[in-house]
């Protein structure tokens, strides 16, 4: 894995051929300094836009994005910092570009996204009432079996991604069956991005063992409470996840922890605005 040694100021959809993580944020939902949890993922010709924040628009734009050259998204959960930019998305689409996005979703979630967070503002947009599938391509992703939880799995050109369910919210829940819709994602078998959960040791047991990931990107709280891991949650770990974790989705104040999280042996903190590169030739 290679990091860029700065920010970007141009970002580009394409690749040699290498796999590539943009962090366009790595803050909180309540982060004010930094940019909002969502990723952009590039592997040769293709990319896949996971999550759309309130922010991302604006942050893809700075570094010389249009929403106009996002084609494929994936979105984790409802949360506003996940999906509050999706809107702008999909009007934008059917009344400036005249054309339609493609979401990698399942059944299930899509009308939860819809019925519960996309309706209110687009379905009366015009005479006849808008569905879903008239602002949105779909391509299902498919579950597989023999998985410890629930899992999906979903081809964006040549970038496989799957979808195992985690525990997020409420925080009553006690497993993430009780959960409302929430899934990490796994990239081309190497990478694990959480986005945001709980802490849960089984779902990073069962999967690292699988796959024994080059690297995890791991949701991290400055605080031990609700339904977020925190850094002292995450901690008690077993050394080699430990040192696997790049931390992310952190709050403004994440500066007065570095000196706890390298004693703890993480690997590091996720990089707002930098480029995390995986070379073919380590697959």
């Amino acid at each position: 894995m290679k990091v860029s040694s700065r920010k970007l100021k141009h970002v580009n959809l394409t690749t040699s051929g290498d796999l590539s993580l943009y962090f366009i944020g790595c803050g909180s939902a309540f982060a004010k300094t930094l940019n909002q949890n969502n990723i952009l993922i590039s592997k040769g010709d293709d990319h896949l836009l996971v999550d759309c924040g309130t922010k991302c628009s604006q942050a893809l734009f700075d570094v010389g994005v249009s929403i106009a050259q996002i084609k494929n998204y994936l979105i984790t959960h409802s949360h506003a910092d996940h999906i509050g930019g999706l809107e702008e998305v999909q009007l934008f689409y059917r009344y400036v570009f005249q054309q339609k996005p493609t979401m990698f979703i399942t059944r299930a979630y899509e009308k939860i996204l819809w019925e519960q967070s996309l309706r209110g503002g687009s379905e009366l947009s015009e005479k006849t009432p808008l569905t879903f599938k008239d602002l949105w391509n779909t391509v299902r992703p498919r579950k597989l079996k023999h998985y410890p939880r629930e899992t999906f799995e979903t081809q964006v050109g040549n970038i496989n991604i799957k979808m195992p369910r985690t525990m997020h919210f409420p925080d009553s829940a006690t497993s993430w069956k009780q959960c409302a819709w929430s899934c990490g994602i796994i990239i081309d078998d190497r990478i694990f991005f959480t986005s945001d959960t709980r802490f849960d040791p089984d779902l990073l047991f069962s999967l690292d063992q699988k796959f024994n990931f080059e690297v995890i990107f791991h949701d991290c709280q400055l605080f031990t409470a609700g339904v977020h891991a925190s850094l002292e949650e995450l901690s008690t770990l077993p050394e080699k996840l430990r040192k696997k974790i790049i931390l992310m989705h952190y709050g403004d104040n994440w500066q007065d922890f570095r000196a706890q999280a390298r004693k703890a042996g993480f690997h590091s903190w996720a990089k707002e605005g930098h480029l995390y590169s995986f070379s073919m030739d380590d697959d």
